[in-house]
């Protein structure tokens, strides 16, 4: 176990080795951590690779008038015949120190402790001088302290009066090699830990965590769980690890555990990810299958397994088809009216080679810039849809829509300089090549529009590049991912080069047409900052124009054709629901499908079907979800918790559509409803998307009864109800 230790501290302190040829200074060649174990000082020794350190030269004092030391517990050494000192016991390598102590009056706070040691490097052949370090350490709470932490005669007292879990359980691990890592638990004294509530697992995607040869416990009757195989002491235990590629890696193990303290007090379970460097392995191989059934699997966890195991042809031809699956999503259906108003903007000189090169140019603008973004992202751990989702983007964009909407009505014509088009033409002999680049800016910028929602094959990519730091692979990912997306829009492209009308009066109607449809979109983006009856009196008064323009208050005569009666029918209608939305929006609604919900007729009130409440419970803070868990915990209840934000137009429809089923809310009658809202992207929203490794809303986390996520059953993205209530079922049985 001491030696546990001090190889730990060696992982985290020792940097790049000196030359073989160099003296390396004092404070490097012998570094240690000191912390306290409420009765006792424990000191972790690591040793440069060619110092080591005389045993007897070793000493330590109290710097703290109120601590008294008592005899140091040093570990046996090593035999060596000393050129400086002739025959000796040294110490090499690791080694750990227990330095007892007694305290005399009021317990301070903090003690220094005043370590002696002389060693020295037999590579270079010198004898450092005798050194003398003072170390301040923080104690532990007088509370944990009475004494060594042995709480046997606390029963009965209050939560409060015991140490947090972290203040007693101090999970740690080490490599032994590439494919094997040392993992075990430091209990302090009067606490101890269920065998049957331990688990590990391996959280990188090119790993896998094998067989956990734990040690034989001790049977205990557990006023709790009844008879239960126990650790009253520090275990460790090998585990073996499988791994898909040779080379030296950062593993992430997540170990499970739960423990009671003999005074009474059961803890939560706890949940911590321990990071260990493996050497390069010597075996690469998946592990046997296990006896059990495999662990569940989240959607975008297997769609990054295929992205790192696949050949990455077969994975991008996987990511290209999903890619092309969202194409027909809320948020990427948008772009097709930017495309047509680009296309129709062209003129009556639009063929289909030319429709088809415009969105060809248009799709690579949006998959290079949204691959861009989700590479530098990922990669610097920031949350892309908050970024590309604050007000001001939105105004910005909302405001470029709306400007070339008044293009589409003629109010100006949209080309770029003159003195620009001369340029380009110049360098390409095209006198389109004005409008090519046109087409690449747009399509870039449109690529944020696709950040407002978030799928697994999105998150998959990006866990990639985050985990894995393969941006290769991650970016390659998402570009495929992009063109999946795009490919629709070439269709769009070649069928309005051979279907829009030339010139004449179908022509202004087209782009009178693609008019409307900008500025719905802008006033799409803005409904993701705007109040609901605001964003419905847009909408109202958007519709009521676009009914003016079909022709629905013009006078038909019997020489009217019937393309004009058409016109006229669906214009009126259009211009009278833009008038039930607009009565709608006075009255405070906020729903474009039930515009008339609330609004009074002769004293009474009309409700088409009140809006039903969803029972979420609002946290914002790591220290209200722990504490809403644990509350769930002791009435036996479940829990999931939903990230959202106002511009997660998924969220939205979550909440619109899934939660408010009925087979839903009977599904989760048993569930503590939990909320987090992450709108305003700052360090506590942070700290809880990062937590659970959540890269945007909506994604959806699931807690049994006994506070423990459930892993593999995250949702990521829009589902509909019949196929989340069937999720649940599963997620929380």
């Amino acid at each position: 176990m001491r030696k546990f230790l001090a190889v730990l501290t060696a992982l985290l302190l020792f940097g790049p080795a000196a030359a073989e040829d160099e003296l390396v200074p004092v404070t490097e060649a012998f570094r240690y951590v000191v912390s306290d174990a409420s009765d006792a000082f424990e000191v972790d020794w690591s040793i440069y690779e060619h110092a080591y350190l005389y045993k007897n030269k070793l000493a330590f004092e109290s710097g703290t008038k109120t601590i008294v030391l008592g005899e140091p517990e040093l570990p046996r050494g090593i035999d060596h015949e000393d050129e400086f000192f002739g025959k000796q016991e040294i110490y090499r390598d690791f080694f750990f120190v227990r330095v007892p102590y007694t305290v005399r009056g009021e317990r301070p706070e903090t003690a220094d402790l005043i370590i002696k040691s002389q060693g020295c490097d037999d590579n270079i052949g010198l004898c450092y001088p005798p050194q003398k370090w003072t170390e301040t350490v923080s104690l532990q709470a007088a509370a944990a302290q009475e004494p060594g932490l042995q709480l046997g005669d606390l029963a009965g007292a209050g939560m409060n009066e015991f140490p947090p879990a972290d203040e007693v359980f101090f999970p740690e691990a080490f490599a032994l090699d590439g494919n094997a890592v040392d993992v075990g638990i430091r209990i302090m004294p009067g606490f101890y830990i269920y065998k049957s509530k331990l688990s590990v697992r391996a959280l990188n995607n090119d790993a896998q965590a094998g067989g956990w040869d734990l040690p034989q416990g001790t049977m205990k009757t557990d006023e709790f769980f009844g008879e239960q195989e126990v650790y009253l002491d520090s275990f460790i235990a090998q585990l073996a690890i499988a791994r898909a590629t040779p080379e030296a890696m950062e593993l992430e193990l997540e170990l499970g555990y739960q423990g009671c303290a003999e005074g009474g007090l059961c803890y939560l379970p706890q949940t911590r990810v321990l990071t260990v460097s493996l050497p390069e392995a010597t075996t690469v191989g998946a592990l046997p299958a296990a006896a059990d059934a495999p662990a569940p699997q989240s959607e975008q966890a297997r769609l990054a397994n295929i992205l790192t195991g696949e050949s990455i042809w077969k994975a991008l031809a996987i990511f290209f088809a999903f890619g092309l699956a969202l194409a027909f999503t809320p948020c990427v259906l948008p772009m097709i009216p930017i495309l047509s108003g680009i296309i129709a903007g062209e003129g009556d000189d639009v063929t289909p080679t030319r429709g088809f090169t415009l969105a060809l140019s248009y799709v690579l603008g949006m998959a290079i810039v949204y691959t861009a973004a989700g590479v530098a992202a990922a990669a610097a751990g920031m949350q892309l849809q908050a970024t590309f989702n604050q007000p001001w983007v939105l105004i910005l964009f909302s405001t470029l829509f709306v400007v070339l909407a008044f293009g589409m009505f003629g109010v100006y014509e949209l080309q770029m300089p003159s003195g620009v088009q001369t340029k380009l033409s110049g360098i390409s002999g095209n006198q389109k090549s004005g409008t090519m680049v046109g087409a690449f800016i747009m399509g870039g910028l449109s690529a944020l529009i696709v950040t407002a929602c978030v799928a697994p094959v999105l998150i998959a990519a990006l866990m990639v590049i985050a985990q894995t730091g393969d941006l290769v692979r991650g970016g390659a990912g998402l570009f495929a991912m992009s063109l999946g997306m795009g490919a629709p829009l070439l269709l769009v492209g070649a069928a309005q080069g051979r279907f829009l009308p030339k010139a004449g009066p179908w022509m202004v109607a087209i782009r009178n047409a693609f008019g409307f449809m900008m500025l719905g979109l802008a006033i799409w983006m803005l409904s993701r900052i705007l109040p609901g009856n605001v964003t419905m009196l847009l909408w109202a008064v958007l519709i009521f124009m676009a009914g003016v323009f079909m022709g629905g208050l013009t006078t038909l005569t019997s020489e009217s054709s019937a393309a004009q009666k058409l016109g006229k029918g669906f214009g009126f209608l259009a211009i009278v629901y833009g008038l039930v939305l607009l009565l709608g929006a006075l009255a405070g609604g906020s729903n474009p499908l039930k515009p008339l919900a609330g609004v009074g007729f002769g004293g009474g009130t009309v409700l088409a079907e009140a809006q039903h409440e969803l029972p979420f419970q609002r946290i914002k803070t790591i220290d209200d979800l722990d504490s809403e868990l644990a509350a769930a915990s002791r009435q036996g209840k479940t829990a999931f918790l939903d990230f959202y934000a106002d511009w997660c137009v998924s969220c939205k429809e979550m909440e619109a559509y899934t939660f408010t089923d009925e087979a839903v809310q009977a599904t989760l009658s048993n569930t503590v409803w939990l909320q987090a809202d992450v709108t305003a992207n700052d360090e506590a929203d942070q700290a809880l998307l990062e937590r659970f490794g959540v890269f945007g809303p909506p994604t959806i986390i699931f807690f049994g009864t006994d506070g423990a996520q459930r892993h593999g059953y995250e949702v990521v993205g829009y589902m509909k109800a019949a196929d989340f209530a069937a999720h649940v079922e599963k997620a929380l049985r």
